[in-house]
C-alpha cells in the first residue's frame, strides 16, 4: 500500500500490547517505518523526537487521553495526519478528536488496511462506508471480553464496571467462549 514517493513514518500510541503488536507488525509489512509506545507520556516524547507522518492514537491509555497526543501532534506537525482508534467511542469525544486535529475516529477491531485507507485518504475525500459494518451484538461482546481481560479477567469486578450482574456476566463469558470455566 506505501509507495516509495510517500513518507512513511507512523506512531502507533497503544496500551493493549498484543494489538499494539499485531497491528505493529502489520503496518510494518505494508513498509512503514513504526515508533510504537504504549502511553501518553512515550507518545509525547515520539513526537519530539521524530515527528511523524502519521499517528494512530488509542483514546484510553493508562497514563491519560489520547486527545493530549493528537493535540501536540496537531501543534507540532500540522501535516501529520493522525486518528483516534478506540473501544470506548462516543459523539462528544469524537467530535474533541477531530477538533484537536485528528482526521477520523475508527471503532476498534479495526485492520491495518482500514486504518492505512483513513490515514491516505486525501483531504477533502470522504474513506468509503465499511463492507463489513460489526454487529451490535459483537460490539457488546467485544466490548465485554475487552473489560474482562483489561481487570485480569476477574467477573466481580467486571460486572461492577459494566453495571450488569454477575451472573449474567457470567453466562454471557460462557456462552461466547470467552472464560471457560466462570464461578
Amino acid at each position: 500500500m506505501n509507495t516509495d514517493n510517500q513518507s512513511n513514518n507512523i506512531l502507533l500510541v497503544e496500551d493493549d500490547e498484543a494489538f499494539r503488536l499485531r497491528l505493529s507488525k502489520a503496518l510494518q509489512k505494508r513498509g512503514y517505518h513504526i515508533t510504537s509506545v504504549s502511553s501518553v507520556a512515550d507518545g509525547l516524547h515520539a513526537i519530539n523526537d521524530s515527528p511523524p507522518d502519521y499517528a494512530v492514537v488509542d483514546l484510553r491509555l493508562k497514563d491519560g487521553s489520547g486527545l493530549s497526543v493528537i493535540e501536540t501532534l496537531e501543534k507540532q506537525c500540522p501535516d501529520a495526519r493522525s486518528v483516534i482508534l478506540t473501544g470506548y467511542g462516543n459523539i462528544p469525544t469524537a467530535v474533541a478528536a477531530v477538533r484537536l486535529g485528528a482526521i477520523d475516529y475508527i471503532a476498534k477491531p479495526a485492520t491495518a488496511d482500514e486504518i492505512l485507507i483513513t490515514l491516505l485518504t486525501p483531504k477533502g475525500f470522504q474513506p468509503a462506508a465499511p463492507t463489513n459494518p460489526i454487529s451490535p451484538d459483537d460490539a457488546r461482546r467485544e466490548h465485554i471480553e475487552r473489560v474482562y481481560h483489561e481487570v485480569g479477567e476477574n467477573v466481580s469486578e467486571t460486572a461492577r464496571l459494566l453495571q450488569m450482574h454477575r451472573r449474567t456476566l457470567q453466562r454471557i463469558l460462557r456462552r461466547n467462549g470467552i472464560a471457560k470455566s466462570v464461578s
